[in-house]
């Protein structure tokens, strides 16, 4: 991950927290209490954003020590302790939250992916992330993709050329946005096009295309689309993709499956800040 964007992004995370003050914690405590505490799981799940919990704490006070206690990409049971902190009380607390919410996400993030990856074992398949992030948090999100065994798509726009049905639709063609691509896009670049229907992968073959995507095909379709392919292009399926219909789509034979789910539905894992006395 961007170390500096990470941190411009928590420093923004913190101020919309904290807003002028923690008002509760500075009315109680004073700037030279001292204390320590653990986060801990409250569930099983695939840890994932240790690091960028450390970050939260370390931007709110240099003071504050964090010590790890589990890897990243360590699966936990509940009651076990991902991360300990020990520092000013009010930083601590003013920390508490952002950290939380950070960690919670990607862990559940990586969980999620965990369980879609274990779902295709033994294929040859790539479970991916697609576009459909939270705003602000694409960075940490496709990290905790990684982390729980899958692949990043593209990260925005300018990562590769990804030709979709309203490209298409304003266009006119297929063909026609291939050949305008290729006047402007550098050779380098790979080109992938969307498609719906057999008649479409087929117009790809004869237009040349890098990558075919089908989408919302069914599994019986996509093998279809795998065979008329026959090695000419990557395959990559998607829509309609959930952890009861991703194995029959990954047997198809395509070689990439992505999934928006991992990062647009994935519930956050339950991580609590207990004190230590």
């Amino acid at each position: 991950m961007d170390k500096n964007l990470l941190r411009r992004q928590i420093a923004a995370f913190l101020t919309e927290d904290i807003g002028r003050g923690d008002l509760t914690s500075e009315s109680i405590f004073g700037a030279n209490e001292m204390g320590s505490a653990r986060l801990v799981a409250r569930e099983e799940f695939v840890v994932a954003g240790i690091g960028v919990a450390k970050e939260v704490f370390a931007l709110q006070n240099s003071d504050i020590v964090c010590s790890e206690t589990v890897a990243e990409a360590t699966k936990v049971a509940a009651g076990d302790v991902v991360l300990e902190v020990s520092g000013p009380v009010v930083d601590l607390l003013k920390a508490e939250r952002v950290a939380l919410n950070l960690l919670q996400r990607m862990c559940g993030i990586a969980t999620l992916t965990s369980r879609f990856v274990e779902a295709v074992a033994g294929l040859p398949v790539r479970i991916t992330d697609t576009r459909k992030t939270t705003p602000g948090l694409r960075m940490m999100e496709k990290h905790a993709v990684q982390v729980g065994g899958g692949s990043n798509h593209r990260f925005n726009l300018t990562d590769g050329v990804l030709i979709k049905d309203n490209h298409i639709a304003a266009c006119g063609s297929i063909t026609e946005a291939v050949k305008r691509v290729r006047e402007k896009a550098p050779h380098t670049i790979k080109i992938e096009v969307e498609t719906d229907t057999l008649d479409q992968v087929e117009e790809c073959l004869v237009c040349g295309a890098d990558i075919i995507m089908l989408d919302n095909m069914s599994p019986k379709m996509m093998a279809e689309a795998v065979g008329k392919i026959d090695g000419r292009a990557l395959v990559e399926a998607s829509g309609g993709v959930n952890l009861e219909t991703v194995r029959a789509i990954a047997e198809s034979g395509v070689d990439i499956v992505s999934v928006g789910a991992l990062t647009h539905s994935a519930p956050s894992c339950d991580i609590g800040m207990d004190w230590l006395d």
